[in-house]
Parts: C-alpha cells; structure tokens; sequence
C-alpha cells in the first residue's frame, strides 16, 4: 500500500464515522428514474430535482411514459430544472434507448450506458455505484473541490480525478466515499468560506486555496 492509499483509506474511516449514513441525496424507487433524476440535476440543485420530480414520476409512471412522451408536456414538467428543452429530449430518448436495445433495464456498463442520450461518466459511475454496487468514483464538484485540498489529486479535470482516485480509493469503498464527500461538501468544506477550525480532516488536507487554482488555471 502506498502512502497515498494509506492516507486515503485513514480518510474514509474518519468519514464513514462522521457520514455512516451518507447516500444519494436523489429520490428514486426504479434504476430508471434516477437516471432520469441525474439528468434533471445539471446545473439544478437536487432538492429542486426532487421536488420536480415527485409530480414527474406520477406523471410519467413508467419507462414506456417516458420514451412515449409528448415532447411538449415533458418539456413543461421538467421546466423548474432549467435548460428543459435539452433536458426533455435526452430523457426521452435515453428511456426509448433503454426499452428498446437494453430491453427496459437500465444498463450496467460504462460502455453502455455512456450510449444514452445525455449521460456522461459522472452520472454512469453514479449509477454502476448505486444502482449495481460497483465501483465506482462520481467525480462532482464537491468530490473535485475536496480531493484536491486533501492532496489526493493535483488535477481538477473530472475524468482525471476519477482516473487519480480509482488508483487510491479502498475499492469497495469509493461509490460511498463519494456520497460522503457530497455531504461534507455541503456542511464544512465548502467551495467558499470552508468551516477548517470544526473539519474533521483538517490534518489531512494540504491545498486549502485548491478551487482558487482551479479557477486561476494554476493547477496544471
């Protein structure tokens, strides 16, 4: 093991007791639905997604709803998400993708789903990790932010920190690490004004100006 796995493993424990419970913070019961919620949650908070999509998934009750949709009602109902037009359409066609090559079951490869309309690899990871159980890194800006400061990448590019990350992370641990990150994201380690006296990883990190280097261009 090397001393950055090590560092990276004593980090996990340290959040796993401050976040046991962390998980995605998207509401869903069907694989389905939180591909289409990850989609939703471009550039849109995701309280806001579950807000929308409380009334979207009563609306549209089922794949085969989503991939029939009228483009017009989809585009209103996804309409407080922002950006609805482009959202409207790769849900559409990521749901009629689904049911007809994957035969209604959400893939559970990168190479596969990385074909549907509107995902990237963030949102592929994010569903390999907890749709699946796979490993998995979901590469946000919370988990870019955060990694950088501890010192666990020097790059700030999304596949380029999954890449740096996938070669540190415990394995089974890196979909959960994620999450937690999400969260410690929010609550201490935030992009401005970081709470460092009450940090719980605060002998960890090393590049507390990381997102300033990030946003400079000084990083590379």
């Amino acid at each position: 093991m090397t001393k950055l796995q090590k560092k990276a493993e004593e980090i996990c424990d340290v959040l796993d007791t401050v976040y046991p419970e962390a998980k995605c913070s998207l509401e869903y019961d069907e694989p389905y639905q939180l591909m289409i919620a990850t989609r939703l949650s471009a550039q849109c908070t995701d309280a806001r997604v579950n807000i929308v999509t409380k009334d979207l998934f009563q609306q549209f009750p089922t794949l085969d709803s989503f991939a029939d949709a009228d483009i017009t009602e989809l585009e209103k109902a996804v309409h407080p998400c922002g950006f609805y037009k482009a959202k409207a359409k790769s849900v559409k066609e990521m749901c009629q993708r689904v049911r007809d090559v994957y035969g209604g079951t959400v893939p559970d490869t990168m190479e596969d789903l990385l074909t549907l309309s509107g995902i990237g690899r963030k949102t592929a990871n994010l569903l390999l990790g907890d749709v699946y159980g796979k490993p998995s890194v979901v590469t946000d800006t919370h988990c870019i932010r955060i990694s950088g400061r501890l010192g666990l990448t020097k790059r700030h590019a999304p596949e380029q920190v999954e890449a740096d990350l996938r070669k540190i992370l415990p394995i089974a641990r890196s979909s959960r690490y994620c999450h937690q990150i999400v969260q410690f994201g929010r609550d201490i380690c935030t992009a401005r004004n970081p709470k460092c006296e009450d940090c719980p990883l605060k002998n960890y990190c090393v590049d507390p100006d990381f997102t300033k280097k990030v946003a400079k261009g000084l990083d590379k």
